[in-house]
């Protein structure tokens, strides 16, 4: 259980020093993410960008088990 939280500390925060290159990706408005505006209601519902990610994480455990 320790090197599992460890592990997900060390992802964290390694994603948390990258987002500024996630951002200059563009990641998260991509073609298929929905925005719906309405008066002062906004709603966020990145569809693309989640299967992206799910894709790129299925791959690199996939790697990490072989």
């Amino acid at each position: 259980m320790t090197k599992t939280l460890i592990t997900i500390g060390i992802i964290l925060v390694v994603l948390g020093l990258c987002w500024p290159l996630l951002q200059k990706l563009n990641l998260g408005r991509l073609p298929g993410d929905f925005v719906f505006k309405s008066g002062s209601f906004k709603f966020y519902f990145p569809l693309t960008t989640c299967i992206v990610i799910s894709v790129v994480l299925s791959i690199l455990f996939w790697i990490c088990k072989k």
